[in-house]
C-alpha cells in the first residue's frame, strides 16, 4: 500500500520550477497516479530564485509529500532542506525533497537515474568512462558511476579548473563493486582538456560515454573517434535528439537518450514517495507525447 500519515487527505507533490514552463513533470506523474489508482494531486509552480527559501517553506507547512526542483533551485534547496543524502551534499543540489517523519529530506536522483539506465546496455563495473559536464548533475553521475566500480573515469569539461575541483574531490573515494559484481579496482580519475574549437577526442580505451551538461546550455562538444562500439548517453531532456546521442547513432553507437534516463529517474522518484513502481513503458510514451506537443 502507499505510505501516508493522513489517510483522509489527498497527498500533494509540487514542480518548484525556475522556470516551470515547457516542464514534463507534472503531465508524467499523473498519468502514473492515475494508472496505479492514487488520489493524489500534483501542482506546479513557478519560483524565482530569490524565493526559494519560502516555496521550500511552503512545502513544508502546507505538509506537502514532497517536492520536484528544477534549474538553480536545485542549488539553493540544499541549505534549506533538514538533511540530505550523501549524492546531494556531494553533488551540492537537491533534486527532490522527499517528506519524512524527521523532516524534508532532500535526494540527487540524476546520477543514479543515470546509472540504472546505463546498466542496462552497459556493465561499468572495471570500465573506462568518459564524463563531460562539471555541474551538480555530472557530480552526482560521477559519484555514482565511482559507485558502482569504473575503473578508470576522465572527466571533460569547457573549464578545466572545475574539471579539476571535481576530479579531486572524487579521489580517495575509490571504486566499490555492487553487491553481486566482482570488487572492482581502484578508480582512476583524471581531469582532461576540452578545448573550445577543438573536437574532443575519444580515448580508445573508453567504452562509455556520458554527456551532463544541462539542456539549457546551449554549448556543443564536438566529439573525434567515436566508434560502433561505445556506448553514449546524454541526460539532456529534449523532444529531438541531442548532439551527442546523434553523433553517436551516425557512427553506430549504442546511444542512451535523456527520455530513457529521466524515465529511470521518474521510476525512483515516484517509488521513494508512493511505495509503487510505475510502468516504465507508460513512463517512456508520456514523455515523448509531452515533448512532442
Amino acid at each position: 500500500m502507499p505510505r501516508s500519515s493522513r489517510p483522509a487527505l489527498q497527498e500533494i507533490i509540487a514542480v518548484l520550477g525556475c522556470p516551470a514552463a515547457g516542464d514534463p513533470t507534472q503531465y508524467v506523474f499523473e498519468r502514473a497516479m492515475a494508472e496505479a489508482g492514487l488520489d493524489w494531486r500534483f501542482v506546479t509552480f513557478d519560483v524565482p530564485l530569490e524565493r526559494a527559501e519560502d516555496a521550500i517553506r511552503g512545502v513544508r507547512a502546507l505538509g506537502f509529500r514532497g517536492a520536484v526542483l528544477t534549474g538553480p533551485l536545485r542549488q539553493s534547496g540544499l541549505p534549506l532542506v533538514d538533511s540530505a543524502s550523501p549524492t546531494a551534499t556531494f553533488a551540492g543540489a537537491v533534486s527532490v525533497i522527499d517528506r519524512q517523519p524527521e523532516g524534508l529530506v532532500g535526494h540527487m536522483t540524476d546520477g543514479r537515474a543515470a546509472l540504472e539506465a546505463i546498466r542496462g546496455h552497459f556493465d561499468p563495473v572495471n570500465a573506462a568512462v568518459l564524463l563531460i559536464g562539471s555541474g551538480p548533475a555530472a557530480a552526482a553521475t560521477a559519484l555514482e558511476l565511482s559507485l558502482a566500480g569504473v575503473g578508470r573515469l576522465l572527466l571533460a569539461n569547457r573549464s578545466m579548473d572545475r574539471s579539476t575541483a571535481l576530479a579531486e574531490r572524487l579521489r580517495g573515494i575509490g571504486g566499490a563493486a555492487a553487491p553481486d559484481q566482482p570488487p572492482a579496482a581502484v578508480m582512476h580519475v583524471e581531469a582532461i582538456p576540452c578545448e573550445r574549437g577543438k573536437p574532443l577526442a575519444i580515448p580508445e580505451e573508453v567504452g562509455l560515454v556520458v554527456s551532463a551538461i544541462p539542456a539549457a546550455d546551449k554549448s556543443v562538444i564536438e566529439l573525434d573517434a567515436v566508434r560502433p562500439d561505445l556506448v553514449m548517453a546524454d541526460l539532456a531532456l529534449g523532444g529531438e535528439p541531442s548532439a551527442i546521442v546523434s553523433q553517436g547513432a551516425r557512427h553506430g553507437a549504442c546511444t542512451i537518450d535523456g527520455i530513457e534516463i529521466r524515465c529511470a529517474r521518474t521510476v525512483i522518484e515516484f517509488t521513494q514517495w508512493t511505495g509503487l513502481e510505475p510502468n516504465a513503458e507508460l513512463l517512456r510514451e508520456s514523455l515523448e507525447e509531452f515533448l512532442s506537443a
